[in-house]
């Protein structure tokens, strides 16, 4: 008498479902699965500007910023401080490196631009550690302080020299320079026009074409931050200080010097931040008000990535992507963009479906249909709306990924040392 050992009915399936691809194998599909939905959409539309080498390129200098500042907030908030204020060290970061670059250059610039935003991150810390005061009051102030700060060191220091008290004289800039060999065979393909290769070609060539040593350390600090907090023990302190810092206390961890230490980094990453608008090449100076929000949309690009490294670089290259769309191919790109938005709402959907996720798979299908129906209503955005995609964009993405946060648990809690509560 023999027993069956045929598997219960559906156990396949559910093994096929409940596949889940290799962590190192993640960000590899899902650019794969972007640079599909991009190919379709430029093959259906005809804008072949949303898969250009100039459009990538642009993506690249405009995400820096946003890049720098989302890197300040994961230092502070992974230290259980909220650092609203990165708008206001990137402010500050503008005014510090357009003031040390043009009389030292470029690496000078690099350095003030630290300096100052590490001041912003020593005042926020001194304000919320030290003395307890609101995460948000106190970032709010720091903005605020940067902006009429730098209004006052502008004219102090600028309007002699560039009659100008709203910017500063021309900054020296970094020397671009592409990967030899690489960049001439991607833009060969690119030229091709052919469905996915040249729209692969074109996005990776933008990335190898017209790079800075300022591209080259922000891309740099991804994984060292990764290192530095997640496999030191140095790291391990720090994130223990933003997620039970009584308890790191009663381990012997001096929380108060490792949340200063956080805030302090965070305020001069986010003064890189500025720094990187300053070196814009673009740019090349400082301008009032030049920072635009963009400490906001680094938070939220921290925000989207769960508060890890490599996340936090994906929603930066989204929202430095969807800037640089817009200034170089205006409404007509971003129109097309919506086409693209509904197909990957469509991919998601099936994804759901896969998994017998039902009420998500709903979810992405209607809106999937109603970005559709806006596509089909307008045949372009206008560009008072093009011009705030980013913002846009900022807000979807974090109302799509509010589901599956997890946030450090002490974030934004008071501390006072000693305190077993």
């Amino acid at each position: 008498m023999s027993t069956s050992t045929r598997a219960p009915s559906g156990s396949a399936l559910d093994r096929v479902t409940a596949w889940r691809p290799p962590r190192w194998a993640r960000p590899i599909l899902l650019a794969v699965l972007m640079v599909l939905v991009l190919a379709v959409t430029v093959t259906l539309t005809g804008q072949t500007q949303l898969t250009s080498s100039g459009t990538a390129e642009a993506a690249v200098r405009l995400a820096l910023p946003i890049l720098f500042a989302a890197l300040g907030g994961l230092w502070a908030e992974r230290v259980g401080i909220i650092n609203i204020g990165l708008e206001g060290m990137m402010v500050l970061g503008t005014w510090g490196a357009a003031w040390a670059g043009y009389q030292w250059g470029p690496w000078a610039a690099l350095a003030g631009g630290l300096a100052f935003g590490a001041l912003g991150g020593l005042l926020h810390a001194v304000a919320t550690v030290t003395f307890n005061v609101n995460h948000i009051v106190s970032g709010v102030a720091i903005t605020l302080l940067g902006t009429g700060l730098t209004k006052y060191l502008s004219t102090l220091v600028f309007q002699p020299v560039s009659q100008n008290p709203r910017e500063s004289p021309r900054v020296p800039g970094f020397t671009e320079f592409s990967v030899p060999g690489v960049s001439e065979g991607l833009a060969s393909l690119e030229q091709q026009q052919r469905v996915f290769v040249s729209d692969a070609a074109g996005l990776l060539g933008g990335l190898v074409t017209g790079l800075t040593p300022l591209v080259l350390i922000a891309l740099a600090l991804v994984p060292l931050s990764y290192l530095v907090l997640w496999r030191t023990p140095f790291g391990l302190r720090l994130r223990s200080a933003g997620e039970s810092p009584v308890a790191a206390e009663s381990l012997g961890v001096n929380v108060v010097a490792h949340k200063y230490a956080g805030v302090v980094i965070s305020g001069a990453l986010a003064g890189l931040g500025g720094a990187a608008l300053v070196l814009n090449p673009g740019q090349l100076g400082y301008l009032e008000n030049q920072v635009g929000g963009r400490g906001y949309i680094g938070l939220a690009a921290m925000i989207f990535g769960n508060w890890r490294p490599a996340g936090l670089l994906a929603g930066s290259a989204l929202f430095g992507y969807v800037d640089g769309l817009q200034l170089r191919a205006g409404g007509e790109a971003v129109h097309a963009l919506l086409y693209g938005a509904t197909l990957l709402a469509v991919v998601v959907a099936v994804l759901w479906v896969a998994r017998r996720r039902w009420v998500p798979a709903a979810v992405a299908l209607v809106a999937g249909l109603a970005v559709y129906a806006l596509y089909w209503t307008i045949d372009t955005i206008p560009t008072e709306f093009a011009t705030y995609a980013p913002q846009l964009v900022t807000l979807v993405v974090l109302a799509a990924a509010s589901q599956r946060l997890r946030p450090p648990a002490a974030l934004g809690a008071e501390y006072r040392r000693g305190e077993d509560t």
